[in-house]
Protein backbone atom coordinates (compact mmCIF):
# COMPACT_ATOMS: atom_id res chain seq x y z
CA UNK A 1 0.00 0.00 0.00
CA UNK A 2 2.81 2.32 0.58
CA UNK A 3 4.35 2.06 -2.59
CA UNK A 4 1.48 1.87 -4.17
CA UNK A 5 0.69 5.41 -2.80
CA UNK A 6 3.58 6.85 -2.57
CA UNK A 7 5.24 5.83 -6.32
CA UNK A 8 2.97 3.55 -8.16
CA UNK A 9 0.39 6.11 -8.83
CA UNK A 10 2.21 9.10 -9.12
CA UNK A 11 4.52 7.20 -11.95
CA UNK A 12 1.00 6.50 -13.47
CA UNK A 13 -0.10 9.97 -13.54
CA UNK A 14 3.64 10.84 -15.26
CA UNK A 15 3.07 8.57 -17.43
CA UNK A 16 -0.11 9.99 -18.60
CA UNK A 17 0.69 12.97 -18.68
CA UNK A 18 3.82 12.30 -20.61
CA UNK A 19 1.36 10.13 -23.43
CA UNK A 20 -0.51 14.05 -23.71
CA UNK A 21 -0.34 17.02 -25.72
CA UNK A 22 1.51 20.21 -24.94
CA UNK A 23 -0.42 23.08 -24.66
CA UNK A 24 -0.35 26.59 -24.18
CA UNK A 25 -2.63 26.54 -20.94
CA UNK A 26 -3.11 25.26 -17.16
CA UNK A 27 -1.85 23.03 -16.65
CA UNK A 28 0.21 23.35 -19.80
CA UNK A 29 -0.84 20.00 -21.82
CA UNK A 30 -4.03 18.21 -23.13
CA UNK A 31 -4.76 15.37 -22.20
CA UNK A 32 -5.46 12.09 -24.35
CA UNK A 33 -6.91 9.81 -21.55
CA UNK A 34 -9.81 10.70 -19.42
CA UNK A 35 -11.41 8.13 -17.03
CA UNK A 36 -14.99 9.39 -17.07
CA UNK A 37 -14.99 8.46 -20.51
CA UNK A 38 -15.15 4.62 -19.51
CA UNK A 39 -14.59 1.98 -22.14
CA UNK A 40 -14.67 3.87 -24.69
CA UNK A 41 -12.54 6.35 -23.46
CA UNK A 42 -9.52 3.57 -23.72
CA UNK A 43 -10.59 2.61 -26.62
CA UNK A 44 -9.97 6.14 -28.02
CA UNK A 45 -6.93 6.79 -25.82
CA UNK A 46 -5.30 3.55 -27.46
CA UNK A 47 -6.27 4.07 -30.62
CA UNK A 48 -4.74 7.50 -30.30
CA UNK A 49 -1.86 6.43 -28.88
CA UNK A 50 1.54 8.16 -30.66
CA UNK A 51 4.62 8.03 -28.26
CA UNK A 52 5.46 11.08 -30.18
CA UNK A 53 7.18 13.09 -26.74
CA UNK A 54 9.03 9.48 -26.54
CA UNK A 55 10.16 10.03 -30.25
CA UNK A 56 11.53 13.05 -29.71
CA UNK A 57 13.62 12.17 -27.21
CA UNK A 58 15.58 10.11 -29.82
CA UNK A 59 15.89 12.61 -32.50
CA UNK A 60 16.98 15.42 -30.24
CA UNK A 61 21.15 14.79 -29.55
CA UNK A 62 20.75 16.89 -26.10
CA UNK A 63 18.39 14.56 -24.29
CA UNK A 64 20.62 11.29 -24.92
CA UNK A 65 23.50 12.99 -24.41
CA UNK A 66 22.10 14.21 -21.31
CA UNK A 67 21.83 10.63 -20.11
CA UNK A 68 24.74 9.67 -20.98
CA UNK A 69 26.44 12.76 -19.06
CA UNK A 70 24.45 12.12 -15.76
CA UNK A 71 25.37 8.48 -15.92
CA UNK A 72 29.09 9.27 -16.27
CA UNK A 73 29.27 12.06 -13.86
CA UNK A 74 26.92 9.26 -11.30
CA UNK A 75 29.28 6.35 -12.06
CA UNK A 76 32.50 8.57 -11.33
CA UNK A 77 31.40 10.40 -8.47
CA UNK A 78 30.04 7.30 -6.72
CA UNK A 79 33.39 5.59 -7.53
CA UNK A 80 35.16 8.50 -5.70
CA UNK A 81 33.02 8.43 -2.78
CA UNK A 82 33.44 4.94 -2.69
CA UNK A 83 37.39 5.45 -2.43
CA UNK A 84 36.89 7.87 0.47
CA UNK A 85 34.14 6.83 2.19
CA UNK A 86 35.14 2.90 2.67
CA UNK A 87 38.40 3.76 4.76
CA UNK A 88 36.79 6.38 6.82
CA UNK A 89 34.16 3.86 7.61
CA UNK A 90 36.99 1.11 8.05
CA UNK A 91 38.84 3.59 10.27
CA UNK A 92 35.32 4.26 12.25
CA UNK A 93 34.80 0.31 12.72
CA UNK A 94 38.02 -0.08 13.91
CA UNK A 95 37.73 2.35 16.79
CA UNK A 96 37.31 1.85 20.46
CA UNK A 97 33.49 1.63 21.44
CA UNK A 98 33.80 4.57 23.49
CA UNK A 99 34.66 7.30 19.75
CA UNK A 100 32.49 5.61 17.48
CA UNK A 101 29.42 7.34 18.40
CA UNK A 102 31.64 10.92 18.07
CA UNK A 103 32.57 10.21 14.84
CA UNK A 104 29.15 8.52 13.90
CA UNK A 105 28.02 12.11 15.02
CA UNK A 106 30.89 14.34 13.21
CA UNK A 107 29.85 11.82 9.85
CA UNK A 108 26.14 13.30 9.83
CA UNK A 109 27.10 16.46 11.44
CA UNK A 110 27.07 18.24 7.69
CA UNK A 111 22.96 17.46 7.60
CA UNK A 112 22.04 19.70 10.30
CA UNK A 113 23.35 22.72 7.72
CA UNK A 114 21.09 23.25 5.12
CA UNK A 115 21.99 21.47 1.88
CA UNK A 116 21.87 24.35 -0.45
CA UNK A 117 23.76 26.47 2.04
CA UNK A 118 26.64 23.56 1.77
CA UNK A 119 26.63 23.28 -2.11
CA UNK A 120 26.88 27.37 -2.55
CA UNK A 121 29.61 27.45 -0.23
CA UNK A 122 31.48 25.29 -2.43
CA UNK A 123 31.06 28.42 -4.68
CA UNK A 124 32.92 30.90 -2.46
CA UNK A 125 35.89 28.12 -2.18
CA UNK A 126 36.12 26.90 -5.71
CA UNK A 127 35.74 30.23 -7.23
CA UNK A 128 38.94 32.63 -8.78
CA UNK A 129 39.00 34.58 -5.96
CA UNK A 130 37.82 31.74 -3.80
CA UNK A 131 39.39 30.44 -0.60
CA UNK A 132 41.43 27.46 -2.34
CA UNK A 133 43.20 29.52 -4.87
CA UNK A 134 44.16 32.46 -2.96
CA UNK A 135 45.15 29.88 -0.34
CA UNK A 136 47.62 28.47 -3.38
CA UNK A 137 48.62 31.82 -4.37
CA UNK A 138 49.93 33.03 -0.95
CA UNK A 139 51.78 29.49 -0.15
CA UNK A 140 53.24 30.00 -3.51
CA UNK A 141 52.27 26.63 -5.06
CA UNK A 142 50.18 28.15 -8.48
CA UNK A 143 50.94 31.64 -10.31
CA UNK A 144 47.46 32.27 -11.42
CA UNK A 145 44.27 30.79 -10.27
CA UNK A 146 43.28 27.18 -11.23
CA UNK A 147 39.94 27.22 -13.25
CA UNK A 148 37.81 24.92 -11.08
CA UNK A 149 34.21 26.72 -11.04
CA UNK A 150 31.90 25.86 -14.06
CA UNK A 151 33.76 22.39 -14.54
CA UNK A 152 32.76 19.02 -14.16
CA UNK A 153 35.55 18.85 -11.88
CA UNK A 154 33.42 21.16 -9.54
CA UNK A 155 30.35 19.43 -9.93
CA UNK A 156 32.27 15.84 -8.95
CA UNK A 157 33.48 17.77 -5.78
CA UNK A 158 29.88 18.67 -5.09
CA UNK A 159 28.37 15.79 -5.75
CA UNK A 160 31.10 13.80 -3.56
CA UNK A 161 30.80 16.27 -0.67
CA UNK A 162 27.39 15.84 -0.66
CA UNK A 163 27.07 12.23 -0.74
CA UNK A 164 29.51 10.45 0.85
CA UNK A 165 27.89 10.20 4.39
CA UNK A 166 25.90 8.16 2.29
CA UNK A 167 28.60 5.84 1.20
CA UNK A 168 29.69 5.66 4.56
CA UNK A 169 26.59 5.11 6.94
CA UNK A 170 25.88 1.49 5.45
CA UNK A 171 29.31 0.03 4.84
CA UNK A 172 30.18 1.19 8.80
CA UNK A 173 26.99 -0.81 9.82
CA UNK A 174 28.35 -3.54 7.75
CA UNK A 175 31.52 -3.30 9.14
CA UNK A 176 30.95 -2.78 12.75
CA UNK A 177 28.62 -6.19 12.92
CA UNK A 178 31.70 -8.10 11.69
CA UNK A 179 32.48 -11.12 14.04
CA UNK A 180 36.95 -9.73 14.41
CA UNK A 181 37.53 -13.13 15.50
CA UNK A 182 37.38 -14.10 11.46
CA UNK A 183 40.18 -12.05 11.27
CA UNK A 184 42.11 -13.58 14.15
CA UNK A 185 41.47 -17.04 12.51
CA UNK A 186 42.41 -15.80 9.09
CA UNK A 187 46.15 -14.26 10.77
CA UNK A 188 46.82 -17.56 12.66
CA UNK A 189 46.29 -19.73 9.34
CA UNK A 190 48.83 -17.72 7.88
CA UNK A 191 47.06 -14.79 6.11
CA UNK A 192 48.99 -11.05 6.73
CA UNK A 193 47.46 -8.16 6.99
CA UNK A 194 46.00 -7.03 4.04
CA UNK A 195 45.51 -10.74 2.96
CA UNK A 196 43.07 -11.30 5.60
CA UNK A 197 41.15 -7.94 4.72
CA UNK A 198 41.13 -9.39 1.31
CA UNK A 199 39.42 -12.17 1.61
CA UNK A 200 37.43 -11.57 5.18
CA UNK A 201 36.45 -7.77 5.47
CA UNK A 202 36.04 -7.28 1.75
CA UNK A 203 33.35 -9.91 1.14
CA UNK A 204 31.77 -9.38 4.26
CA UNK A 205 31.44 -5.47 3.56
CA UNK A 206 29.93 -6.39 0.06
CA UNK A 207 26.01 -5.63 1.29
CA UNK A 208 27.11 -2.27 2.55
CA UNK A 209 28.96 -0.84 -0.65
CA UNK A 210 26.20 -2.23 -2.29
CA UNK A 211 23.85 -0.09 -0.20
CA UNK A 212 26.55 2.74 -0.24
CA UNK A 213 26.69 2.96 -3.87
CA UNK A 214 23.12 2.94 -4.64
CA UNK A 215 22.41 5.46 -2.17
CA UNK A 216 25.21 7.77 -4.31
CA UNK A 217 24.58 7.02 -7.61
CA UNK A 218 20.89 7.49 -8.06
CA UNK A 219 20.21 10.62 -6.45
CA UNK A 220 23.37 11.45 -8.13
CA UNK A 221 22.13 10.89 -11.54
CA UNK A 222 18.92 13.03 -11.17
CA UNK A 223 21.36 15.92 -9.38
CA UNK A 224 19.88 19.54 -10.23
CA UNK A 225 21.09 21.96 -7.77
CA UNK A 226 24.89 20.79 -7.69
CA UNK A 227 25.52 21.28 -11.65
CA UNK A 228 23.41 24.55 -11.46
CA UNK A 229 25.39 26.35 -9.27
CA UNK A 230 29.16 24.49 -9.59
CA UNK A 231 28.56 23.07 -12.95
CA UNK A 232 28.95 25.33 -16.44
CA UNK A 233 26.73 25.27 -19.71
CA UNK A 234 29.06 22.77 -20.68
CA UNK A 235 28.14 20.61 -17.59
CA UNK A 236 24.47 19.03 -19.08
CA UNK A 237 22.88 16.50 -16.56
CA UNK A 238 19.20 14.98 -16.78
CA UNK A 239 18.43 17.20 -13.82
CA UNK A 240 18.47 20.59 -15.54
CA UNK A 241 17.12 19.29 -18.57
CA UNK A 242 14.34 18.30 -16.50
CA UNK A 243 14.01 21.26 -14.86
CA UNK A 244 14.21 23.46 -17.74
CA UNK A 245 11.28 21.64 -19.79
CA UNK A 246 8.94 21.80 -16.06
CA UNK A 247 9.70 25.32 -15.57
CA UNK A 248 11.20 27.05 -18.58
CA UNK A 249 9.38 25.63 -21.89
CA UNK A 250 6.69 24.47 -20.12
CA UNK A 251 6.46 21.28 -21.80
CA UNK A 252 5.43 19.25 -19.54
CA UNK A 253 4.71 15.91 -21.52
CA UNK A 254 8.08 16.09 -22.75
CA UNK A 255 9.15 16.49 -19.27
CA UNK A 256 7.37 14.05 -17.98
CA UNK A 257 8.74 11.76 -20.76
CA UNK A 258 12.17 12.50 -19.89
CA UNK A 259 11.57 11.69 -15.78
CA UNK A 260 10.13 8.36 -17.12
CA UNK A 261 13.02 7.48 -18.66
CA UNK A 262 15.19 8.08 -16.68
CA UNK A 263 13.08 6.02 -14.01
CA UNK A 264 13.58 3.08 -15.86
CA UNK A 265 17.14 3.84 -16.17
CA UNK A 266 17.54 3.34 -12.72
CA UNK A 267 15.13 1.02 -11.52
CA UNK A 268 15.27 -1.81 -13.90
CA UNK A 269 19.01 -2.10 -13.11
CA UNK A 270 18.10 -2.66 -9.29
CA UNK A 271 15.41 -4.85 -10.17
CA UNK A 272 17.60 -7.27 -12.09
CA UNK A 273 20.30 -7.11 -9.69
CA UNK A 274 17.74 -8.27 -6.66
CA UNK A 275 16.85 -10.77 -9.33
CA UNK A 276 20.27 -12.42 -9.47
CA UNK A 277 21.05 -12.16 -5.55
CA UNK A 278 17.30 -13.87 -4.55
CA UNK A 279 18.95 -16.39 -6.98
CA UNK A 280 22.03 -16.61 -5.37
CA UNK A 281 20.47 -16.96 -1.62
CA UNK A 282 19.04 -19.56 -3.08
CA UNK A 283 21.52 -21.22 -5.09
CA UNK A 284 23.63 -21.16 -1.10
CA UNK A 285 20.14 -22.42 0.63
Amino acid sequence: MWLLALFLVPFLIVVKISLSDGAVSIPPYTPKFDLQAGIAGIKEFIAALDFENYVYLTEDNLYWKSYLSSLKIAFISTCLSLLIGFPIAYAMACSSESWRPTLLMLVILPFWTSFLIRVYSWVGILSNNGLLNQTLLNIGVINEPLVIMNTDIAVYIGIVYTYVPFMILPIYATLEKMDSSLLEAAKDLGCSNFKAFWLVTAPLSRPGVIAGCFLVFIPAVGEFVIPSLLGGSSTSMIGKVLYDEFFSNRDWPLASAVAVILLIILIVPIVLFQKQQQKLQQAAQ
